[in-house]
């Protein structure tokens, strides 16, 4: 991010996209070192509406819309689910939209500017709401389809609408991410070792990492091979065809700071393009770039009624990119058939981590 004396201008902004209309928002807003909310917020007036971030007054009319997408991403992961937001569940801390397709987890503190999206012209016109944190990145887009109620889309824009239309917004730049120390990490490994055995409850996991002070990262590669092993760089595109090849559902989250997004069910369509892996299902599209994964887990953890397994892949900032599980009911473990694949994924050799 430039400073606030070279930031480009929103007219400078605007005129960069006009020169470029085919180009990702994302691509364009990094070529002119501002946020993709700065480009968003540049249009104002020219087919954008900025509405507030209010998550609950989102999730209350965005039932209404019937079918629509809904796009989660973070760097490398994009997300897409296509369905209706059903089952809205409206917290302070957490929200989340139980849906049979759309399947959400959002954490509100980070939806800090809103926008009405529309492109196009006459009956081609492209409208999404579109939510980014504080320092401008997406944290959720909704986008609508031609089967989409755009009479309560009006409405719901209408309702949320911000007093301030203006088309210049102030971003925070992202708090620079704390490194992982493995030298304080590495004395709570029997710790670590002993709570992870006792867990009945894979979100208990959340609570171990707080109290430990760890990452989720360090606490799989300091954990031990009993509940947790590194495995081949190429794992995630091998499970993804194996699955498919068996018709095997599974369970994909891609998330970011403000929202995590969860397809449930068999993929079928795998499509390798360049550094990227991508699913394209009828209701599920996954783009995922394989080239910044540089580390990937297979994990291990109990509960009550046995254990669950999973896969993860992380990047060279020590985050998650994304995360698989097999679909399973609550209350009957895992599939076989989803254990198998875990356990069958070809592992990296490891040192001890004692």
């Amino acid at each position: 991010m430039t400073s606030t004396t070279t930031k480009p201008s929103p007219a400078d902004i605007r005129r960069a996209r006009a020169e470029n209309p085919k180009a990702r928002e994302r691509d364009v807003a990094s070529q002119l070192c501002v946020s993709e909310a700065d480009l968003v917020a540049a249009s104002c007036g020219a087919g954008v509406r900025r509405i507030r971030a209010d998550v609950d007054a989102f999730l209350t009319g965005a039932p209404s819309l019937g079918e629509v997408m809904a796009l989660t991403r973070n760097e490398s992961a994009v997300h897409e689910k296509i369905g209706a937001y059903e089952k809205p569940v409206l917290g302070k801390h957490a929200s989340m939209v139980l849906g049979s397709e759309i399947d959400l987890r959002i954490f509100p503190r980070s939806w800090v500017h809103g926008f009405a999206v529309e492109k196009g012209e006459g009956s081609d016109i492209k409208r999404s709401l579109q939510f980014f944190d504080a320092a401008g990145e997406a944290v959720h887009k909704l986008h609508l389809r031609d089967a989409s109620n755009v009479e309560a889309y009006e409405a719901l824009v209408a309702s949320m609408l911000a007093d301030d239309q203006s088309d210049e917004i102030v971003v925070t730049a992202a708090p620079a991410k704390k490194a992982d120390n493995d030298d304080d990490a590495r004395p709570h490994a029997d710790d670590l070792r002993e709570r992870w055995s006792r867990m009945t409850d894979v979100h208990q996991f959340v609570t171990i990492l707080r109290d430990l002070k760890l990452s989720r990262r360090q606490a799989v590669e300091l954990v031990g091979p009993e509940f947790a092993w590194r495995i081949d760089d190429d794992a995630v595109p091998a499970m993804m065809r194996l699955a498919a090849h068996e018709a095997l559902p599974i369970m994909c989250f891609v998330g970011n700071g403000g929202c995590i997004q969860i397809h449930s069910g068999p993929i079928a369509e795998i499509k390798p393009m360049g550094p990227w892996i991508n699913v394209l299902d009828p209701t599920f599209h996954l783009h995922l770039r394989t080239d910044h994964i540089t580390d990937v887990w297979a994990v291990r953890k109990p509960n009550v009624d046995g254990h669950v397994s999973s896969i993860e892949a992380y990047g060279a900032d020590g985050q998650m990119i994304i995360q698989f599980f097999g679909q399973r009911k609550e209350g009957s473990d895992e599939r076989r058939e989803w254990r198998g694949i875990v356990e069958g994924l070809p592992r990296v050799q490891q040192s001890s981590a004692a």
